[in-house]
């Protein structure tokens, strides 16, 4: 087993595979370095790809203490990994928190990442439901606190963006909430407290995303309400922005549609390393309506 040491001390599990430009994958809350199977047997073909455990998620150590968790740590850890593995540069791809710390690592990081996936990204942004987001996530936290991972993983499992996953792979959402049963309550009460209820909204990094010269590919189910629009908002925000929307799809788009996710992070890294993701070509800009009639 390998691990990463961070720079506040923490022990961080990865494994890596494969040769040849390398992709680091960084998972959501509800999953762990498991969550990515589908994408490294996938890229491994053709690229070193890196998966890794975050602080709370075992066999990575679990803090207990949850100011040693936070957005800008949560970035940091992804440099801290890289720099385990030798790896000076990287594609970053994640979903949901991983999405967010994506995001955050080429904000902070930028001479880090050659480009990234921000996927399912979103939940929480929405100024509209900030109060409601905390709330529900401090829910969140006491339930896998005092209930336990094995008892309330079921029912987090069936949430609005996850029911598209267990209608269309039953097998698939069976796998994936065993695991989550497995996760270590105080890691992931932590996290949830930490990273994500303290995360800045990603509208209030408007001028530095409007400043932000990584190329960005942002994904999102149709079906997985509260990141359709903050989404639209980092495409049109982000000048080297894409959106990919997955039509009858919710939150967990790598495994509930892994050959599209996978064949679309392909192309987009492919575009990438050609030199072909430029920025948004003034000439489409939406305000400039030509007259037919």
């Amino acid at each position: 087993m390998s691990f990463a040491k961070t720079t506040d001390g923490i022990r961080l599990f990865y494994e890596a595979a494969g040769e040849g430009t390398p992709i680091i994958f960084v998972h959501e809350f509800g999953g762990s370095h498991w969550s990515w199977e589908p994408q490294l047997n996938f890229f491994a073909r053709r690229h070193r790809v890196i998966t890794f455990a975050a602080r709370g998620y075992p066999p990575s150590d679990i803090p207990s203490e949850v100011d040693s968790y936070s957005q800008a740590r949560a970035a940091d850890d992804i440099v801290d990994v890289l720099d385990a593995a030798g790896i000076d540069k990287a594609h970053v791809v994640g979903l949901s928190m991983g999405g967010f710390a994506a995001l955050h690592v080429a904000l902070r990081h930028p001479k880090r990442v050659l480009s990234t996936v921000a996927a399912g990204a979103g939940y929480g942004a929405e100024k509209a439901h900030e109060d409601y987001f905390k709330g529900i996530s401090e829910q969140v936290a006491k339930n896998f606190q005092e209930r336990g991972a094995k008892d309330f993983a079921p029912t987090y499992a069936e949430g609005a963006s996850r029911v598209q996953f267990q209608e269309k792979d039953p097998r698939g959402w069976q796998l994936f909430a065993e695991r989550l049963a497995q996760h270590d309550p105080l890691g992931a009460a932590n996290t949830m407290r930490g990273v994500q209820m303290r995360r800045p909204s990603l509208y209030d990094l408007e001028a530095e995303f409007r400043k932000l010269d990584t190329p960005v590919l942002i994904m999102t189910g149709d079906e997985d309400d509260h990141c359709i629009q903050p989404g639209l908002f980092l495409k049109r925000t982000i000048p080297r922005a894409g959106i990919a929307v997955f039509p009858k799809s919710g939150h967990t788009l790598n495994l509930e549609e892994p050959e599209l996710f996978n064949r679309l992070v392909a192309d987009f890294i492919s575009q990438v390393e050609a030199g072909r993701w430029k920025p948004r070509d003034p000439r489409a800009n939406p305000s400039q309506i030509m007259r037919t009639d």
